[in-house]
């Protein structure tokens, strides 16, 4: 660098500590001000040569002063990676400068520079990770000259910023980290994976870089990037649509038996469907070839039968409801089958009203908006409905607070899908579902907006069109029981989910007050309820909700959360284990001292996620049971409480024990 430059960096440095001074002592009326000049001479300084590492230097001052207050990026953790590519589109370098701004606090915070109220520096690690592996391109200058434009003087510095970033997380790490999230998200075999395509799309780019090397990781990153881009043999070096199809016209009945069963190997390998494989199907029902869609789907015993039975139904699903844009919907429609749901009497003509429902213009926008133009929106609605009814644990709320809307879904999508279907044509079709609370019908139009505000986005189709009506119905039904002095959920959730929801209540704590309620009762009467060793060995027959104190990992209490207890059973090390669905998108997380939820070699099953049966018990607050049952709470062994409540005491109850009273 020059005389000159050095001179320019270091005057540029002392103006920018001066506006940071200023911003520190600004007030809430004079801060917005003191942000703008911040803001300016921080893009200056990411355009010179090593401006990342002086901003980082200044990251945990710019976020003490208040650079980050009154906008998106003041809540670290609820920031998206996903979100930063279309924030770099968009051009604004304001905008650009202040997302940069807040990677350089996450990385501090990584390295224990920094500290920020609920972002702990694994959250920050996860979060740069996912956004390091989204935007690759930006590392190895493989951006497009759109990007650059728009960017401008701006560009060289952000892609320094990237790998400054890289530099101090480690590519390797990023890399081997990243192919082993995608897999650990995989295992859950979520609904949405549009994320993670775009993750496994970014390794691909990596892997035909001449650095592409990633070592032993390489093994994962194959497996990945072949079942979406080639995994048989007649698409293996991604050769396009066009060039596929005319590949398939040339092959003969034992090619394509070979393509059929690769497809099938791929998808149920990695949880995936690939482009080629949609492709691969509607040319097979366009050239007669239907014989060979079972194979393709990779159908079992069960599935095969159910096509044979219902072949005019599934075929005409394919062609409605599968296209490139729809791909993932060839594994929802294969589940789907599997799960033998055709067998219940209302579903076979539940689909065929959803093949041809006619939407509401306000429905048929909102899908569009989020999905595109390329298909009629009832067909991404379709497609939604089929992979919601082939993965009903795969479902998430997205970044909204409808967990109990989210749970429902997936509850009638795993119990009661005919309803859930009834629900999705009045909710699609009009507007509006409708629903009952003790002989008061309840009609979901109309009522003010519940705990989201807007129509969640960033959720699955079904979703999108169906939560908001649960989530007003579900809040008008807490207002009609909200003077009633006890928790709400007690008469919600039966009205709410299903006849099958157990209408006797028990919480651990008391509404008024938040202390512990009897707490070794409350364990007790879990032990009784669902341990098959204290309750006859029975099994869980329908799918319960439940309540559950999130805590983070270092155990403190952050909120209530709605689950379904899905099943109780002993894993393959004969530990008796709860097997539940979490709504938020993940299960997979660390609750707090030896807490760790587990979504996979623990005997789960696709969307479930497990713990061992105290440590589950340690996080409940509230269960549904049967009155008719008939509980001996005190054959419950101390050595099976102690455990459970010793873990709540350490975590989120550890403030509630000094007003912990006994039922009187």
């Amino acid at each position: 660098m020059s005389t000159t430059g050095v001179i320019d960096v270091q005057r540029l440095e002392r103006e920018f500590d001066s506006a940071i001074a200023r911003l520190q002592q600004a007030g809430p009326v004079t801060r917005p001000g003191c942000q703008k000049p911040v803001l300016e001479l921080a893009r200056q300084l990411l355009t010179v040569e090593d401006g990342a590492e002086r901003l980082h230097r200044r990251a945990a001052a710019l976020d003490s002063a208040g650079l980050f207050a009154g906008s998106d990026w003041d809540a670290p953790g609820s920031l998206l990676p996903s979100l930063v590519k279309t924030t770099l589109e968009s051009g604004d370098p304001t905008t650009v400068t202040l997302d940069s701004i807040s990677h350089l606090r996450l990385l501090s915070i990584v390295r224990g520079e920094h500290e920020h109220a609920g972002v702990s520096p694994e959250i920050a690690r996860h979060f740069l990770t996912q956004m390091l592996a989204l935007n690759l391109n930006r590392l190895f200058d493989t951006g497009d000259e759109t990007l650059r434009v728009r960017l401008g003087d701006l560009a060289p510095g952000i892609d320094r910023l990237f790998r400054y970033i890289l530099e101090h997380v480690g590519f390797e790490d990023i890399i081997g980290s990243l192919i082993d999230e995608i897999w650990r998200i995989l295992a859950q075999r979520p609904i949405q994976v549009s994320h993670v395509r775009a993750m496994v799309t970014q390794i691909a780019l990596v892997l035909s870089q001449p650095r592409g090397d990633i070592g032993e990781a390489r093994l994962g990153a194959d497996r990945l990037t072949s079942a979406l881009f080639g995994p048989t043999k007649g698409c293996q070096d991604d050769p396009g649509i066009a060039v596929y199809r005319d590949r398939l016209a040339a092959m003969d009945n034992a090619s394509l038996q070979q393509e059929a069963s690769g497809f099938a190997r791929a998808m149920h390998d990695v949880g995936l469907a690939s482009d080629y494989h949609a492709a691969f199907l509607r040319w097979l029902l366009n050239n007669d070839q239907e014989p060979l869609v079972p194979g393709a789907l990779g159908l079992s015993s069960t599935g095969l039968d159910v096509f044979a039975t219902y072949n005019e139904l599934v075929t005409a699903l394919i062609r409605e409801a599968i296209y490139l844009e729809t791909a993932q919907a060839v594994y929802g429609l294969a589940m789907l089958l599997e799960r033998g749901l055709l067998y219940s009497a209302p579903l076979a003509p539940s689909l065929w009203r959803q093949i041809s429902l006619v939407l509401s213009a306000d429905n048929a926008q909102r899908l569009s908006a989020v999905f595109g133009t390329s298909l009629p929106p009832r067909v991404h609605l379709l497609a939604g409905v089929i992979n919601l009814l082939g993965l009903p644990l795969g479902v998430g709320q997205g970044n909204n607070p409808t967990c109990q809307s989210a749970r429902a879904v997936s509850m009638w999508a795993y119990n009661d899908p005919d309803y859930l279907m009834h629900l999705i044509a009045q909710a699609a079709r009009y507007d509006n579902i409708q629903m009952h609370f003790e002989g008061i019908t309840i009609d979901s139009h109309g009522l003010p907006a519940g705990l989201v505000s807007d129509v969640p986005l960033d959720t699955d189709p079904v979703s999108m069109v169906l939560v908001p009506h649960l989530d007003r119905v579900y809040s008008e039904m807490g207002r009609l029981c909200s003077d009633r002095g006890e928790d709400p959920h007690r008469w919600i959730n039966p009205e709410f989910h299903g006849w099958w929801v157990g209408r006797d209540f028990v919480i651990a704590v008391d509404v008024a007050t938040g202390a512990l309620l009897d707490y070794d009762t409350f364990l007790r009467r879990f032990y009784c309820s669902f341990h098959p060793m204290f309750n006859g060995n029975q099994p869980v027959i329908h799918p319960q909700p439940a309540g559950i104190a999130i805590t983070d990992s270092n155990a403190s209490f952050i909120g209530w959360h709605a689950v379904t207890l899905v099943r109780v059973a002993l894993d393959q090390q004969q530990v008796m284990r709860v097997y539940f669905f979490n709504p938020n998108n993940d299960s997979g997380q660390d609750w707090g001292n030896g807490v760790v939820v587990s979504t996979q070699g623990h005997g789960e099953r696709f969307g479930e996620a497990s713990l061992p049966f105290a440590q589950l018990a340690s996080r409940l607050y509230i269960f549904h049971d049967d009155p008719l049952e008939d509980h001996v709470i005190a054959n419950i062994p101390e050595t099976e409480i102690a455990e459970a409540r010793e873990l709540a005491h350490q975590s989120w109850a550890a403030d509630r024990l000094g007003h912990q009273r006994a039922v009187s």
